[in-house]
């Protein structure tokens, strides 16, 4: 493409030949500062013309297509055009999906004088192209960094076939968000998702729940029951933390995922079932396959499509994104107008590493919007393990330390004396179960109370009481 000369604008008024445009289109000079962009660019940016004019392109046409500035220096020196498709964020830090168009500007003696970029909004385009995938349900998944845009495109294909998927990642990255919506794409829309936590019951109650059983088939059996398998007949069924399911019933599993069949617990019956088996995990099956604890032909049964979700602190520019969204959700529900973040409090938001990844972002906004007084979020007003220093921060997990610093955390635990001696001259496990039994007389037998103040899960809690012989 020849460069375009502003010699053939000078009969008419650039900014309505720009305005006839039915397009964004915005010129900038050599030093890619703004001189004029059209009606439509200023809609689509949220930037007016007299404000954008004499402003570094980089603030107004803020993209991930990779190094703006080195890019359209490029096209400046090589005097070739480019052409590239990405997302911009608005002022009003809504994504668009777009297509630029860049092409080398030259002054009346044939000089290189700036570029002309035409911004095409294809949200539309990539709307229609969802819907025909039937991958609309991804709207509600944030991102538009380049690990998230890989994970992207390869929904469609997970979706389109009934193999088996395992879903890695670590807490937080939104696993269970990620199967529903292979679901929601799939031809097994129209029927159940039913998802199962596999280390949230005891694996007597799990083999039920998951398999059924029939009536008699153990003390209080007073009916059949169909089981979550049955239940999921013709959809999916989401087994999260597979990880922590127990090796007798992985083999059982094992029997399903092979046959499509399996007994109820305490029928002589085989019951044949056609669902679409999605697992995810945050631990590591391999290393647990090492250790034993889970088997290995399972793992390879499971392990036939592998989706694994970066880590926020991995995700570039996703953060900033991912706090105005939740903060305009959050201010929304609660009837506020905030309108964003100091830049105190957004240079500790931006910088802190995240463990739990969006859902701990998730919940400090929420903790933020629901502390802030004012038209901004201050440094003041977010949680305070934040501010710990790395080399002092406990060695706890995300939403332990959230759970300390929380308004709503049950009180410390009030330990006798003798335990404290425990720790030094006797058995760990001892001194464990004697935090347990104090914590169920404090809270009356309360479970999950008790979990709370001793800084455990429930799942966690329930295998040590099962451990020390107190379930």
């Amino acid at each position: 493409m020849k460069p375009v000369s502003f010699a053939t604008c000078n009969n008419f008024p650039v900014t309505e030949i720009l305005n006839g445009v039915p397009h964004g289109v915005a010129i900038l000079d050599r030093d890619l500062h703004v001189m004029e962009m059209n009606r439509f660019l200023e809609v689509l940016t949220g930037f007016a013309n007299a404000d954008a004019r004499g402003v570094h392109a980089d603030f107004i046409l803020r993209s991930n297509i990779g190094n703006n500035e080195k890019l359209f220096r490029n096209v400046i020196e090589t005097e070739e055009y480019l052409s590239i498709s990405g997302d911009i964020i608005s002022r009003h830090h809504k994504k668009i999906p777009v297509h630029f168009t860049v092409s080398p500007l030259k002054n009346e003696s044939g000089d290189p004088a700036g570029l002309l970029v035409f911004i095409e909004d294809i949200s539309a385009l990539q709307c229609f192209d969802k819907k025909r995938h039937n991958m609309a349900c991804l709207d509600k998944i944030l991102g538009h960094s380049p690990k998230m845009q890989e994970m992207f495109e390869l929904l469609p294909v997970l979706a389109h076939t009934d193999a088996t998927v395992l879903i890695t990642g670590e807490t937080g990255t939104g696993k269970d968000m990620i199967a529903e919506a292979i679901h929601n794409a799939s031809k097994r829309s129209r029927y159940p998702f039913i998802k199962v936590n596999c280390g949230a019951l005891p694996e007597s109650l799990l083999e039920s729940e998951l398999f059924g059983h029939v009536r008699g088939a153990f003390t209080g059996a007073v009916k059949d029951k169909p089981g979550l398998f049955r239940m999921a007949q013709d959809g999916t069924i989401f087994l999260t933390e597979i990880g922590d399911l127990p090796l007798t019933l992985q083999v059982k599993l094992l029997s399903v995922l092979d046959d499509m069949e399996f007994f109820p617990v305490g029928g002589g019956k085989k019951v044949r079932v056609n669902v679409r088996i999605i697992a995810a995990t945050h631990r590591s099956l391999r290393v647990l396959v090492k250790k034993g604890e889970f088997r290995e032909d399972l793992f390879y049964r499971l392990n036939v499509l592998r989706l694994h979700l970066p880590v926020l602190r991995e995700r570039e520019g996703d953060i900033r994104l991912l706090l105005d969204f939740f903060m305009r959700e959050f201010s929304t529900g609660l009837h506020k107008s905030i309108k964003g973040y100091t830049p105190k409090a957004l240079n500790i938001l931006t910088a802190y590493a995240y463990p739990g990844n969006v859902r701990e972002l998730r919940n400090i906004v929420e903790y933020a919007v629901n502390i802030c007084q004012g038209a901004k979020i201050q440094k003041e007003g977010l949680p305070r393990y934040l501010f710990i220093p790395v080399e002092e921060k406990p060695p706890t997990s995300a939403d332990e330390r959230r759970d300390e610093y929380s308004e709503k955390a049950m009180p410390a635990l009030d330990l006798p004396a003798e335990i404290g001696e425990k720790t030094v001259s006797g058995s760990w496990q001892d001194v464990e179960k004697e935090m347990i039994v104090e914590a169920l007389k404090q809270t009356g037998g309360n479970r999950s109370r008790s979990a709370k103040i001793l800084g455990w899960g429930r799942t966690t809690l329930w295998r040590k009481l099962n451990r020390h012989g107190l379930a």
